[in-house]
């Protein structure tokens, strides 16, 4: 696909991902599993795509937008991160310490659209007075989503056009510890947010199931597929159980 294409898709994707038109649809439109469904399929290479998204998730699975405040950009991480590992062939833990700095960094393009948006409070404010509904509608729709697509798109078209090959010239000067270690702490990071995830959510009174399957899948070699089914079934045998005595 052509770079120039490519990094406007990717600039267009992550606007869609944070746009926040839908809160329910740009969850899963900002994920880097859809992004790398998305852009694997671009590369033909749909599950290379699959696991290097799935394994940029797991880093962000405990994350919690606490007040709307997000402390870490998926979205940015994800789609920064898998074309150029798509590209250069990077191992998924290697994309995962690609990934994880532009996720930093997507907070800061979050502030800046949330500060932008306080100016267009304010204008809304003078039209409610003024009794125009065009002037509000502008001013609380249109003209923050232009702002947001200029925020979001312009940094990401930029990384794509430019960043596997400034990837690639890294790898052939950095030392080999560097990139050695770069992998173990990509690989440690999703175990990480695995972990949060874990503790997050987790009760004392649920964990035996966490332990249950985590071993069905370890040693009695049962898919992820597999264990997902069982779980679910056991899940809603106990909601069933748990209906009966209330009722």
């Amino acid at each position: 696909m052509n770079q120039l294409l490519l990094a406007t898709l990717c600039g267009i994707l992550y606007w869609i991902g944070t746009n926040r038109i839908g809160y329910g649809l740009t969850t899963a439109t900002g994920s880097p599993i859809f992004y790398g469904l998305i852009l694997g399929a671009i590369y033909g290479q749909v599950q290379q795509g699959l696991i290097i998204g799935g394994t940029i998730q797991l880093v962000y699975l405990g994350m919690i937008a606490t007040g709307g405040n997000i402390p870490a950009d998926q979205a940015l991480a994800g789609i920064v991160a898998i074309p150029i590992a798509l590209e250069t062939g990077l191992s998924p833990e290697m994309a995962v310490g690609v990934a994880v700095p532009f996720g930093v960094l997507g907070v800061f393009l979050d502030q800046l659209r949330r500060t932008s948006n306080s100016f267009w409070i304010h204008r809304a404010d003078k039209d409610a007075l003024e009794g125009d509904r065009k002037g509000i509608f502008h001013n609380a729709f249109t003209l923050p989503a232009i702002v947001s697509f200029v925020l979001r798109f312009i940094p990401v078209f930029i990384i794509t056009m430019f960043g596997a090959e400034a990837v690639t010239y890294l790898l052939t000067v950095l030392p080999q510890w560097i990139i050695t270690g770069l992998s173990v702490a990509g690989g440690i990071l999703p175990a990480m947010g695995f972990a949060i995830i874990i503790l997050t959510i987790g009760k004392k009174e649920l964990m035996p199931y966490f332990v249950l399957g985590f071993f069905a899948v370890a040693y009695l070699q049962i898919n992820v597929m597999a264990a997902a089914i069982f779980g679910g079934c056991i899940a809603l045998l106990i909601m069933f159980r748990e209906g009966k005595k209330e009722a």
